[in-house]
């Protein structure tokens, strides 16, 4: 194992009906806050009036601001910057999944600073201060909930890149798996892909004797693996859904990787298809994850064989690239049976771009701890997931 702190100070709320103690824990940090979300699913379902009416309840006046897209956008951020600057708020109440809350952290990054908030995303400058975030998440996916981090897209680029810091973890998490009953199939699909590339990043780590992670990790993508199914076919499945939300807040708050060297390439690598195609993030994982690993399994073989053995259930008497070639195998097949393209042929991306995404995919250097990857080692990794 390296070194390693652990710092994770984000109140989480979990369980059935806590929705409405969004107004409690909001009011413990500002009497009046930015209510962001991204559409119209959280008027339909009737999740938005049950947080207005917990906020009237405690107090806290809002100012709201919509319109978060997946991929969230620079220009939505810099009309909330704006929107906080004039009303005077500190604190920023979001409602949604992680597009919403990595908005909301830009937003909360950018509002006590001079410069463009666009400068943390290219590591030009580091955040000294930001407003509070809550969190009423309504999509397990990203992790963004107990997160340091936070993902961003300049359209103008188009770039999407990133920016860790210990203050950005949300002050509180309210997290209700009863707000997952209505996700559409896709949304669901995503989500869990993305929820397993979280693991994967970490699991995947060229570190020797890191046994306990190494656990935490399989039983976290095995939970998922076991639960994704049951939440397809019964969408009101609380205890099936209680496990794929508490599997997406552990797989992303820092637990996992303890001890491990992280990995990381395949999130830059698909950071480039999602800024240029705008697809989902997680359905983009679920396309370069098959194809990194096709591409690098070799490299530390004896991880790909416990992945199949303990994840999978392969049996470890079979010859150790049979098991690691299975083990692909299956993953994709969990894609496939979740209604994920596996391909980029399948969403209708071609190679035209392939050389300059690698790229800027690398940013002048290489990519990745468990396998060193180029520019032509990415380019390769797109090709294979053609």
């Amino acid at each position: 194992m390296i070194n390693f702190e652990s710092y994770n100070p984000t109140r989480i709320i979990f369980g059935s009906d806590t929705q409405h103690l969004v107004g409690e824990n909001t009011a413990v940090y500002s009497k009046k806050v930015l209510l962001h979300y991204g559409g119209k699913s959280i008027k339909a379902t009737g999740t938005y009036d049950a947080v207005v009416a917990s906020l009237h309840k405690a107090g806290v006046d809002f100012v709201e601001l919509g319109g978060v897209q997946p991929n969230p956008r620079l220009s939505l951020v810099q009309t909330g910057i704006a929107l906080c600057r004039a009303e005077n708020i500190n604190f920023i109440l979001a409602v949604g999944g992680g597009s919403v809350i990595d908005s909301a952290k830009a937003i909360a990054a950018g509002v006590p600073y001079e410069g463009n908030v666009w400068d943390f995303y290219l590591g030009k400058a580091t955040p000294k201060t930001m407003l509070g975030v809550g969190v009423l998440l309504t999509i397990p996916a990203a992790g963004s909930e107990s997160s340091d981090g936070t993902v961003l897209t300049d359209e103008q680029g188009p770039y999407k890149r990133s920016f860790g810091s210990g203050l950005c973890y949300p002050k509180f998490a309210i997290l209700n798996p009863e707000l997952c009953y209505t996700l559409p199939e896709n949304q669901i699909a995503a989500g869990g892909a993305d929820i397993l590339a979280h693991v994967m990043e970490r699991y995947f780590s060229p570190t020797p004797s890191t046994e306990l992670s190494d656990r935490l990790c399989e039983g976290t993508m095995k939970t998922l693996i076991n639960n994704m199914p049951v939440v397809f076919k019964d969408r009101e499945n609380y205890d099936a859904w209680a496990q794929v939300m508490w599997a997406g807040t552990v797989a992303h708050n820092g637990l996992l990787g303890k001890g491990n060297q992280e990995d990381w390439a395949s999130h830059e690598i698909e950071h480039e298809l999602s800024a240029l195609y705008d697809i989902a993030h997680g359905a983009g994982l679920a396309i370069v994850f098959p194809a990194w690993m096709k591409y690098t399994y070799k490299e530390h073989l004896e991880k790909f064989v416990r992945f199949g053995v303990e994840v999978f259930g392969i049996s470890g008497q079979l010859p150790h690239e049979t098991i690691a070639e299975l083990a692909i195998e299956h993953l994709t097949s969990f894609f496939k049976s979740m209604g994920l393209a596996v391909t980029l042929t399948e969403i209708g991306i071609d190679g035209s771009r392939f050389a300059d995404m690698s790229q800027t995919a690398c940013k002048g250097g290489t990519l990745g701890s468990f396998m060193k990857l180029t520019p032509a080692d990415v380019e390769m990794i797109y090709r294979l997931a053609q």
